[in-house]
This record gives structure tokens, sequence and C-alpha cells, in this order.
């Protein structure tokens, strides 16, 4: 029973899929992040294990449900026969068209949510209807935090929650957690080296500001001094100043 439902919701799931991309102008690729000729860009998905463990939490209730409204229906067709054959169409539809639907919007956010990752930034996409995506700085990172429930320590997922600054007025304690900004990046397997790879970027990333940012700010800088305008400037500059001194 189950795998004659996967193979029919997977192909009404194709359908739909192929038909939002065409009008809805859903993107079928992960969202595009600036980024160097030389820098490394990663692009992750949700892992295979958050399927799972979605399907897995929805047929569960799916399944209660289910037994509730099939339960209530014999009852209708016991007591009140003729009711209860009349709505069997409406019965088998509600019963029915929810695991459809279910396996299609399951399916929909798998394929619409990316994570993407620069050596700067990181830019997260998800939802099915409204697509939001979420840049985020590595600058403004302030904690990486990886969480798991129980249930997902089964299906071998996690989720890795980046802290970031934001604005916020007040002070205290509650002042400091609205001052807080969260990105999420659920379902995924390797959720330590996530966390780990993206604290090294925060790393490196501040160490350049620190350094190699300087230099590269000071670039132009000494390139637009050396120019024989600049110095003809600066010779002014410095007849002006040795005639003031002379003055005094």
């Amino acid at each position: 029973m189950e795998p004659a439902r996967e193979r029919t919701t997977a192909w009404l799931y194709k359908g739909l899929w192929a038909a939002l991309v065409k009008w809805f102008r859903v993107p079928a690729t992960p969202p595009e992040l600036p980024h160097g000729p030389a820098e490394h860009v990663e692009r992750l998905q949700l892992s295979r294990g958050w399927l799972d463990y979605v399907k897995f939490k929805f047929w569960v209730a799916l399944f209660v449900v289910d037994v509730l409204l099939i339960a209530a229906w014999f009852c209708l067709i016991w007591f009140v026969p003729w009711l209860g054959i009349l709505i069997t169409p409406l019965a088998l539809a509600v019963i029915v068209v929810p695991d459809v639907l279910a396996y299609i919007a399951i399916h929909l956010r798998y394929d619409s949510t990316w994570y993407v990752l620069s050596d700067r930034a990181m830019r997260l996409r998800r939802g099915i209807w409204f697509l939001r995506e979420t840049t985020i700085s590595y600058d403004n990172i302030q904690n990486v935090r990886v969480l798991q429930g129980p249930l997902e320590r089964h299906f071998g997922i996690s989720n890795v929650i980046v802290e970031t600054a934001g604005g916020g007025g007040g002070t205290g304690k509650e002042a400091a957690m609205m001052s807080m900004h969260m990105g999420l990046l659920e379902g995924v397997s390797d959720a330590q080296g996530v966390r780990d790879r993206i604290l090294e970027r925060v790393q490196q990333c501040r160490g350049a500001g620190l350094g190699e940012r300087r230099d590269r700010m000071r670039e132009p800088v000494q390139a637009t001094l050396a120019s024989p305008a600049a110095v003809l400037l600066l010779e002014e500059i410095a007849e002006a100043a040795q005639k003031l001194r002379q003055q005094i």
C-alpha cells in the first residue's frame, strides 16, 4: 500500500513541481551569492534524512486522524446507512487527499530549501509558496550552535542555529535577546562539520578585517599619492608650511 501511494504521489509531485517552476518562476537551482573567482562556495540542501524525519511525523499524525475519521464513518454507516453511503466519496477524499498534498508539500520544501556558504557570507533560502532568502555576513555572527532532539538523532540530522548581532533598543537581558537575530540551517546531516566550517570562516573573516583588508584599503591610497599631481600638491603644501613657520 505504501509503495503504491509513494509512486503515485511522486508522479503527481514531478508534474506539479515542473508547473510551479514554469508558471510561478520558482528557482530550480540554488541561490547565487556574490564571490570572487578564487573564493570557495559551498551549496547545501536538506538531508535525505530530513525527508524521512518529516514523513515519519506526518504518517504518525495522519494515521491517528485517519483512524478517527474511518471510525466515525463506520459509525455513521452503522447507525444511518443511507447517509454513510451517500458521503462515501467525501469520506474517501478527506482520507486520501491530505496524503497526496502533504507528500507534495514536503518535497516542495525539500527542493526549495538551500544553504549557500561563501568565504564572506551565507545565504539561506526556504519557503514553499513564498520564498524567503536571508543573507548573513560572517562579520555579524556572534554564535553558532547545534540543536538535535531524540527523534532527529534517530534519523541522523541536526539543526545549525546561527546567531547574529542585530538592532534593538533598551537595556538588560530582554534587550540583549531582542538584539540577536537567528539563521536556521535545519535538516543537516553533518551539523558538527558545518558549524566548524562556519566558525572557521568567521575567524578568517575577522582576521582579514584586521590585516589584509587594511592593506587592501591602503593600496589605492598609496597609488594615488605616487601620482605626479599628488607629489606636486604635497610640495606646494610643504612650501606653504615652511613660509608659515618663518613668519611665526
